[in-house]
């Protein structure tokens, strides 16, 4: 899910209808709005954490020293960032890398509002498409970049309590009003609303549709080169779940709506797809990213690490924190239990314990990612000696802002 931002969830999923706040079609509430619970952390014990000690902690602490770049101005990272700087170029082994974390950090187990510690875990990756930077009779679908005319709005200007939350419209006279559906921006023809913006052009508009999902992906162009594109902006619309609405109108059964399950539907239905595509007014627009990363771009700002960052929902859990996940494998009872990172958020990622796990890259990682649908549980390792319930305490404490109206958010 990349994204920072994107969709980067589970299709699946059959009611997801979460993302960035719509623009309120009703009177504006005339007291800040605050959210409910989402749950909290729980200090912990490194004992209750399943199979800790047998998992090789090397690649997700990788990802851990390349995050502390984007936690450099937080001063609760910067001591813990810097030792692991050192150990870093020390070239430790192993089980000193595994004692680094027992001894810096403390688990904290993330509990949900009902008290509960069990959530759901999707998967997502980097997908490979055909395209070309031009348009051609075989690549006709565009990836657009963010338009110009889409505004967005800092609601926690207003509401401090709701950081991190955007509304998104467009401006018609002095009005803000939702921004374009899918099904408008869609149009083809010399009247596409946003003719001109292209960045590549692809072959498959379902890949497209995907790919937006993903929130970032690679192109192979007819040349044999490959760019890399990645989440600039979404269109404010709440995501709805391809799966779900195929579910609900008799399409699909609930076992084959896999994303491949809907990709197989797709290619027997061809002139049902923009129809039922258009059933999730959410839009991802993209941007080129630089060749040579090692992954793509989460919202953190570093590069993903495939099988060791996690998209999150970032009101609740730190980004740039180490996760310890314990789940299954896909389709399987096996376990799957591993040190995570924190990089990464998503438009369905939205709760206290929920999370998207990045499989990596092209037809390996989406192969888990397409089937990922599990249950699982998540501690969050915070530098020892911080504690997040009182710093969540004193921001609910601070000064609240009088304003008379806001614009309502989900």
């Amino acid at each position: 899910m990349p994204c920072g931002g994107p969709c980067s969830a589970c299709p699946v999923c059959p009611t997801p209808e979460t993302a960035e706040p719509t623009i309120a079609q009703q009177p504006a509430p005339t007291t800040p709005v605050t959210e409910a619970s989402r749950g909290r952390l729980e200090l912990g014990e490194w004992s209750k954490l399943p199979d800790f000690a047998a998992d090789d902690p090397g690649d997700a602490f990788a990802a851990f020293v390349q995050g502390c770049t984007a936690l450099a101005g937080k001063p609760e990272w910067q001591d813990v960032c810097s030792r692991a700087t050192v150990l870093a170029q020390s070239k430790a082994k192993t089980a000193e890398i595994r004692q680094f974390f027992i001894d810096n950090f403390a688990p904290f187990r993330v509990v949900n509002a009902d008290e509960t510690d069990t959530g759901l875990i999707t998967g997502y990756y980097e997908p490979l498409l055909r395209g070309s930077r031009t348009r051609t009779a075989e690549f006709r679908y565009p990836l657009y970049g963010p338009p110009q005319d889409l505004i967005t709005v800092d609601l926690a200007e207003v509401y401090p309590d709701l950081k991190g939350r955007r509304l998104r419209g467009r401006l018609v006279g002095n009005k803000l009003v939702p921004y374009l559906e899918r099904s408008a921006i869609d149009s083809e023809g010399e009247t596409a609303p946003l003719r001109g913006l292209e960045i590549a052009w692809v072959d498959n508009a379902v890949e497209s549709f995907f790919l937006q999902i993903q929130g970032s992906g690679q192109i192979q162009l007819p040349d044999g080169s490959r760019m890399r594109v990645g989440y600039a902006d979404q269109n404010g619309h709440p995501f709805k779940s391809l799966g779900g609405l195929l579910i609900r109108r008799g399409e699909l059964k609930l076992e084959r709506a896999s994303m491949q399950g809907i990709k197989e539907w797709a290619r027997r239905n061809p002139d049902k797809v923009q129809q039922f595509m258009n059933g999730n007014p959410s839009y991802v627009f993209f941007k080129e990213l630089p060749a040579g990363l090692s992954g793509p771009i989460g919202t953190l700002g570093v590069p993903l690490t495939a099988e060791r960052s996690l998209a999150v929902d970032a009101r609740v859990i730190p980004l740039g924190a180490p996760v310890y996940l314990s789940t299954t494998f896909p389709n399987s009872k096996n376990e799957l239990n591993r040190l995570m990172v924190a990089q990464d958020t998503g438009g369905a990622i939205a709760g206290t314990v929920r999370a998207d796990f990045f499989w990596g890259f092209g037809d390996a990682g989406g192969n888990q990612a397409g089937k990922m649908k599990q249950q699982g549980r998540m501690w969050v390792l915070l530098p020892r000696g911080y504690d997040p319930n009182a710093a969540t305490a004193a921001a609910a404490a601070a000064p609240q802002p009088t304003t008379q109206a806001a614009p309502q958010a989900r």
